[in-house]
């Protein structure tokens, strides 16, 4: 198949099913052969899905009375079309409003820092948790739960040697199962300047939540911090080149502890003496993190 990357506007139209068949069967393809574009492609459906699903009720909404009142005294007025043209441009200027100040108070949940506004690395985060979180058959990318035990430990050491290469930065496979969490395995996503990953865990309630890391750009800096966006809240953090965030739909101090049990375990991995992968080291941990707010 021709290897050169399909336009936007073919694998945006690819996305809702538009073009000929041919042109379907080859962009399917495609996507198979790149998987880390396919990937992008469905982190543009989460966008429009997560969308659709956020703005969709606006449109049952009924308008205002006087306004409606407005267009039917307009419509009586036949003999003043100018009149009819402004009322209905009204409409639109009305609904655009109305748009833009939902999706306005939308982004203004981000704490200040507007860190679910899409293009942001942690809407990224989030909108692959909401991707991959409800996959049944194929959740992760690795798998760490199949096979033997020995099998398993294989494919955890294949998975962190995986990403610590990919991301270039040191990835450990974190241990949350003093919170009652397993690891069920992970995964390479895209990111802006580079790639970054996924890992999922499970606990025995079929709950999960996901650690996204990424390699932050030089210089990137950003305090312990939480957000929520209506059921997922998330803890992130960026320092000494790495990026991590928590997601989840838990409540928020089932949240901070396990993101205070990742953050420990970062500390640990990045410390030369700590090779990704390794146990963190003996003794009592640091004194709880307070996230800011």
């Amino acid at each position: 198949m021709n290897s050169t990357l399909p336009q936007d506007d073919q694998r945006s139209a690819w996305l809702d099913g538009e073009g000929s068949a041919a042109q379907r069967a080859e962009i399917d393809a495609w996507l198979c052969d790149h998987p880390e574009q396919a990937a992008t492609v469905r982190l543009w459906a989460a966008d429009r899905d997560a969308l659709r699903a956020r703005f969709d009720p606006v449109l049952d909404e009924p308008l205002p009375e006087a306004l409606l009142a407005t267009v039917r005294d307009g419509g009586r007025r036949s003999a003043w079309p100018w009149a009819q043209a402004a009322m209905a441009a009204g409409l639109l200027v009305a609904g655009g409003l109305l748009g833009a100040g939902v999706m306005w108070q939308w982004q203004a949940q981000a704490e200040g820092q507007q860190a679910s506004v899409p293009g942001t690395w942690t809407h990224r985060a989030a909108v692959a948790h909401a991707v991959y979180s409800p996959e049944v058959k194929h959740p992760v990318e690795v798998s760490v739960v199949e096979g033997t035990a020995a099998e398993q430990r294989a494919q955890e050491q294949h998975l962190a040697r995986w990403l610590t290469k990919r991301l270039d930065m040191p990835v450990r496979l974190f241990d949350l199962r003093t919170q009652g969490f397993e690891l069920v395995g992970g995964r390479l996503l895209p990111d802006v300047a580079g790639p970054s990953a996924q890992l999922m865990y499970q606990n025995g309630g079929g709950q999960r939540v996901t650690v996204y890391l990424r390699k932050p750009e030089a210089g990137a800096s950003t305090a312990f911090r939480y957000q929520r966006d209506g059921e997922v809240g998330m803890f992130y953090w960026a320092e000494d080149g790495y990026g991590c965030a928590l997601v989840g739909t838990l409540p928020r101090e089932r949240l901070l502890a396990l993101a205070e049990a990742v953050y420990r375990q970062v500390e640990a991995s990045i410390q030369p003496s700590a090779p990704a992968g390794s146990a963190p080291p003996a003794g009592a941990p640091p004194a709880p993190i307070k996230p800011m707010s």
